[in-house]
């Protein structure tokens, strides 16, 4: 910032607090104040401090010229934040009405990023009094209810089916590749008509759940998410997303990409066929055996190469592309010794509890209660025969069934409708493992980044006003982390990455560039290399501060921002906004 002193004809000359800042490659200036009124004296002084320059104590008759900070707030990570989701045009998503509720659901996708808390927490954030950092003040907020809050999420609900639609015709088109995968999250408390017992992928054993499915376009940049309940089966969420591709989003023809758990044969038949839509996915272990057992998966199509197609006469008119990982294989080996030797272990301290002399296990129930848990805890029941009496148990490896797995190992088979011209063998693999962006958007909306759970929403609506709100929130991080990723522990060199995998099947190898940057913690341009929330916390410590000179008005001003302030906000082509 600074005073600029501008011509204004036969008229005494404007005097103009300033500041100038950078979008991309130009160099823009903004006027926060007008200072024309301010005596001679205390225009110097201001001037003076603008410029790191002393300025001489206040004598008693100065003490109206007085510079003093009334408040100051974080406020690099909120400038950040809420200059790239107007950038992406969220705000003209959003309804405008009404206008405190409007300004209350953008707030929320910002604090959601700035730093994830319940909505007691994030009002006391939002609220002038309590404020954790400048959103609120930019807002102009004043104090913030929590029960605001919750209307303000009423309202972003309403207007999901807008904004997925607007997304989907920004980042989807025909033919293009559409991501879907699943995830759940525990439940705080028992009301909730969406929370249920179900599969849990928490590890939270006794907790109601609620599922969710993300939409995403190729990269796993979110376009839409669906709430289900939390005991509803993974196949049983698709026929709604084929009906919001179809009939919301107006495709017509997609490739649909999904694990194996989702796709089945009924959901291909009833609803992926009849609406027309291309599909990828992948064969369950047992449907791989049975191809295995004198059928045309044989493992001498490994002999020379990693994947290949096959047919079988189970599926006509599709291509089985058979793939082996062999660093998958070696590893499965190896976790499969460790689970054997490990019940095994267990199964010797049941057997000499029946040989003991004192107190023996007696009794073939008894000595089939204790057994029958040691195997099913690693699920090495098919890997074992037992051996049971009154008085004795014995016990040893099915070499038969080890080898029939092992020979397994490291094979995985994909399946899709779509020929060989309109997606090659090597590019399948890579839809398919395409999978994994999505469950880099769970990472981040349910634990590193945005802490989706626990949920404590009573309400339906209100459960699915969270989730989407959690959805925007990544949305916005997505695309910071886009333009960031030489900043981040992240690879910002992808192209030399893919050019360095020796096959599709092969895993993911890391650019030069980027091993380089996580081995010395430097960019190449000597900038600390940062995780996305550090970088925020770095981007806080540059404060919104409120001003006043003597007895006039308060002003508005920023702290200087440090180079790698600067750089990262010229990285997003944003603007650091007061």
């Amino acid at each position: 910032m600074y005073v600029a002193r501008v011509p204004n004809r036969g008229s005494p000359p404007a005097i103009l607090l300033r500041e100038s800042y950078r979008v991309g490659s130009r160099v823009k200036t903004r006027t926060l104040a007008n200072l024309s009124r301010w005596p001679e004296a205390r225009i110097e002084a201001l001037a003076r401090v603008l410029k790191d320059e002393p300025v001489a104590a206040p004598g008693p008759r100065e003490s109206g010229d007085r510079l003093e900070i009334e408040r100051s707030w974080p406020h690099g990570h909120v400038a950040a934040v809420l200059g790239i989701t107007r950038k992406l045009g969220l705000d003209r998503l959003l309804p405008h009405r009404p206008n405190r509720l409007a300004k209350l659901a953008m707030a929320m996708i910002v604090a959601r990023v700035v730093e994830p808390a319940p909505k007691l927490a994030t009002a006391r954030q939002l609220s002038e009094e309590t404020a954790a950092h400048s959103l609120g003040a930019v807002f102009e907020l004043g104090n913030v209810d929590e029960d605001e809050l919750y209307l303000a999420l009423d309202v972003l609900l309403a207007a999901q089916p807008k904004v997925e639609a607007a997304l989907a015709r920004r980042h989807l088109k025909n033919g293009c590749l559409v991501l879907y995968d699943l995830t759940s999250s525990y439940f705080e408390g028992r009301r909730c008509p969406l929370a249920h017992f179900g599969y849990n992928r928490d590890g939270k054993s006794g907790k109601l759940q609620i599922v969710y499915g993300l939409l995403c376009a190729a990269g796993g940049c979110p376009v839409a998410v669906e709430v289900f309940e939390g005991n509803l089966g993974d196949p049983s969420t698709l026929a709604a997303q084929v009906g919001k591709l179809k009939d919301r989003f107006k495709l017509g023809r997609v490739v649909l990409v999904a694990d194996r758990g989702i796709i089945t044969q009924a959901r291909i038949d009833q609803d992926l066929n009849p609406a027309g839509l291309d599909w990828v996915t992948a064969l369950r272990a047992p449907t791989i055996q049975a191809l295995a057992e004198g059928g045309p998966l044989q493992p001498s199509l490994f002999d020379d190469r990693d994947m290949g197609e096959i047919t079988a006469p189970e599926y006509p008119g599709e291509r089985l592309i058979v793939c082996r990982n062999r660093d998958l294989a070696a590893e499965r080996a190896r976790k499969r010794e460790a689970l054997l030797a490990a019940t095994e272990t267990d199964l010797a301290l049941i057997a000499a509890a029946v040989a003991r002399r004192r107190k023996p296990l007696r009794g073939t129930d008894k000595i089939a209660l204790r057994a029958g848990p040691v195997l099913a805890r690693r699920k090495m029941a098919k890997h074992f025969g037992l051996t049971i009496t009154d008085t004795s148990l014995a016990f040893t490896r099915n070499a038969a069934s080890i080898a029939r797995e092992a020979a397994l190992d490291g094979i995985y088979v994909l399946r899709t409708n779509l020929p060989a011209e309109a997606l090659d063998t090597a590019a399948t693999v890579l839809a398919y493992k395409g999978l994994a962006a999505v469950e880099r958007a769970f990472r981040s909306i349910k634990t590193i980044d945005l802490e989706v759970r626990p949920i404590h929403h009573h309400l339906a609506n209100r459960v699915r006003a969270h989730v989407f709100l959690c959805m925007l929130a990544y949305y916005v991080i997505w695309h910071m982390r886009q333009s960031w990723a030489e900043l981040l522990f992240d690879d910002h060199d992808r192209p030399a990455a893919t050019a360095a995998r020796p096959s599709p099947v092969a895993a993911a190898e890391v650019s030069p560039a980027a091993q380089r940057k996580a081995a010395r913690k430097r960019t190449a341009d000597g900038r600390p290399v940062h995780s996305f929330r550090t970088l925020l916390q770095d981007l806080a410590t540059l404060t919104r501060n409120i001003v006043r000179l003597g007895d006039a008005p308060p002003i508005v001003m920023l702290a200087r921002p440090t180079a790698l302030q600067q750089y990262a906000f010229d990285k997003l082509s944003v603007a650091i906004a007061p």
